[in-house]
């Protein structure tokens, strides 16, 4: 008898091990996730005949079909297209779906315009603008520390002129009371 590898799930269907399709299903909001070796998988009616890996789905394709469309033909990857500066090659870029280089963005440029309209709707960037977070509490914190330790020497020093304008960024810093 072959000892039994702990990482190896058992057949919720059969309890044999060597279950290798895991089948989620999701009915009136209840989740059930079921372990299947191959040949129950096949009873219950799911196909493994094609195991799916990333390279039998490369990145490319796999965005094409997002889009609910083929490849584009005319101008797409099916030219036979090469990057001038790293040598990718349309077939390259649709076994492996990433570009080489900066340069392999004008070279694909049609075929990714086709690609992104697909997907996105648009090619240009309509979405929110990053902005910074405001400075947290403990960093305004820090910062009227710092400028009352100023204000502190400036008013020993007798510097009243500093010491005023001191005063007034630690007033536009301090919350209202």
């Amino acid at each position: 008898m072959a000892s039994k590898d702990p990482s190896e799930k058992v057949c919720d269907s059969c309890g044999e091990p060597g279950a290798v399709v895991h089948l989620t299903q999701v009915v009136n909001n209840e989740t059930t996730t079921s372990h299947l070796c191959e040949k129950c998988a096949a009873e219950k009616g799911v196909h493994t005949s094609v195991p799916v890996s990333p390279s039998n789905l490369p990145l490319a394709d796999f965005l094409a079909k997002m889009g609910g469309e083929d490849p584009p033909e005319a101008g797409g990857l099916d030219q036979d297209l090469s990057c001038p500066f790293c040598g990718l090659s349309t077939k390259d870029f649709r076994e492996v779906g990433r570009l080489g280089c900066p340069q392999c963005y004008p070279t694909f440029e049609e075929y990714l315009r086709g690609l992104l309209r697909r997907i996105h709707g648009g090619t240009t960037h309509v979405g929110k603008v990053y902005l910074p977070p405001d400075p947290s509490v403990s960093d305004r914190e820090k910062k009227l520390a710092a400028l009352r330790r100023k204000l502190s020497r400036a008013v020993e020093s007798e510097d009243f002129e500093r010491a005023a304008t001191l005063r007034d960024e630690i007033r536009a810093l301090e919350p209202a009371s």
